[in-house]
């Protein structure tokens, strides 16, 4: 099952974060991310304009809220900032991984009219 169709489990805090060992195949499922750190994770997206963009943000914002599970998100012209991490332990953890997934999904199915990675 690929990351995008696994449901997150909601983090109860007091579980440490994803060690480098763990995040390593799950950071092989979503080459376009980066690991910084191993704290979170990073993607940013491009947009033809302004528009394109917030409708993306939208989106996400969207699948956010399903999720329970909410990014950083940094909008700009042509151009969406992604952050995600697991605040309640400070650092990476499984959900982060399959909300980035999702965000792909969101991205690769051209839901906000997307121009490139």
């Amino acid at each position: 099952m690929s990351l995008a169709e696994q449901t997150r489990e909601p983090c109860r805090g007091g579980v440490p974060p994803l060690t480098t060992t763990e995040i390593a195949p799950l950071a092989e499922q979503l080459p376009s991310w980066e690991v910084i750190e191993g704290h979170h994770l990073r993607r940013e997206y491009r947009f033809d304009d302004f528009k394109q963009a917030l409708a993306f943000v939208n989106a996400v914002g969207a699948e956010a809220e399903a999720q329970g599970h909410h990014p950083d998100l940094e909008l700009a012209w042509g151009k969406v900032g992604v952050r995600l991490y697991t605040h309640k332990i400070d650092g990476l953890a499984r959900a982060d991984f399959i909300m980035a997934a999702r965000i792909e999904g969101l991205f690769e199915g051209g839901s906000a009219g997307a121009a490139s990675a």
